[in-house]
């Protein structure tokens, strides 16, 4: 019997995204199918370019075309990526703007912005279009972590109007309080100067089309995360900790700041930073200074996903204080847990985008 293009498409209905827990035909995600003879060929579109689960799916479609339609078929699969958005309509610079992700903390110096610096960039080096804020009104700190301490933000049009073209760094669209000021003038702002330096950093920039815009917030929960939680359209936060039982205790405070009904801004999952401590030349050893787990025991507890266990190790600092994150350095381990990281951020910005009906693929 000959092959068809409704076979292929039967035989691909055995075959379920992961996280959705739909097949791929009744999510929309197969596109493009060509029968001739026995070559077959298709397009899978998955829901971001940083699908931890890509392999798994490519593997599943083509066995299940060799199994179900024919096992002499050649078969071609393109696999390429439409990231999906719940955002209403907006006119706004933030209009091109997929998924809004915050980065936030409960106490400071747990590393959030390495995790902002490095999840933007892991997003960026698997095709995702991505923006960073740095939002950390009173402690800027991404133009230093980019290497771009000494730049400026350019001049642009929206729709008419003037506005800032953000610094480009590694692929990144990164704007910051940091580029306004000295390295060694303080940023003296009250709560509603704050606030509005917090909105003009998102509503005066021209960001044009990403994915992912990334926000880098204060540690605490007061104005700047009240501000950004009432005026942005957050797709949902992640928040960094340490397994120390204060920076516990003070990241509890923040997942309940987000789980308030007025605000109600969804957690994408927890990282745990400063996992253990791993000397160099000891790459197989783990020493536990924070304590073990904690960031772990507190996401089973809340079930909220644990996104990323993330090591103290030298390099990741000095990759920071260089201007050039871990995760664009490819020979070091940190670089493959930051990729990681990436991908289950994107993993849960689909299924949260998917829960919420109708999805919007733009």
């Amino acid at each position: 019997m000959s092959i068809t293009v409704d076979k292929v498409l039967d035989a691909l209905r055995y075959v379920d995204d992961p996280d959705l827990k739909k097949d791929l035909v009744t999510l929309g995600m197969v596109k493009d199918v060509a029968v001739s003879g026995k070559d077959i060929s298709f397009t899978v579109v998955l829901t971001t370019p940083a699908c931890p689960m890509k392999d798994m799916i490519h593997n599943a479609c083509m066995n299940a075309i060799l199994h179900y339609v024919d096992k002499e078929a050649n078969v071609k699969i393109n696999m390429t990526a439409q990231v999906t958005t719940k955002k209403g309509k907006d006119e706004t610079t933030l209009r091109d703007v997929k998924n809004i992700i915050a980065v936030a903390s409960g106490k400071g110096g747990v590393g959030k912005s390495t995790v902002a610096a490095n999840l933007a960039l892991g997003l960026a080096k698997q095709g995702a279009k991505v923006g960073l804020v740095d939002a950390d009104i009173y402690g800027p700190s991404q133009p230093i972590m980019f290497g771009v301490a000494n730049d400026m933000p350019g001049s642009a049009q929206f729709e008419g109007q003037s506005k800032m073209k953000p610094v480009e760094a590694y692929g990144v669209k990164l704007n910051s309080v940091g580029f306004m000021a000295g390295p060694n003038q303080a940023i003296a702002l009250r709560g509603p100067m704050a606030s509005k330096a917090l909105s003009q950093l998102f509503y005066d920039t021209a960001w044009g089309e990403l994915d992912y815009l990334i926000v880098d917030l204060p540690p605490g929960t007061g104005d700047i995360q009240i501000t950004l939680c009432s005026q942005v359209p957050l797709t949902g936060a992640v928040v960094v900790c340490t397994p120390q039982e204060v920076a516990i205790a003070d990241a509890r405070k923040g997942i309940a700041l987000f789980n308030l009904p007025a605000i109600n801004v969804p957690v994408l999952g927890l990282i745990e930073n400063m996992a253990w401590f791993t000397p160099e030349e000891l790459p197989n050893n783990k020493y536990y200074i924070f304590g073990k787990d904690g960031v772990k025991k507190l996401a089973e507890e809340l079930n909220i996903p644990l996104l990323a266990q993330i090591p103290l190790v030298q390099s990741i600092r000095e990759a920071s204080d260089d201007g050039k994150p871990s995760v664009l350095n490819t020979n070091a381990n940190s670089s493959l847990t930051m990729i990681e990281m990436a991908q289950n951020v994107a993993q849960q910005v689909a299924i949260k985008n998917a829960q919420q009906q109708p999805v919007e693929a733009n």
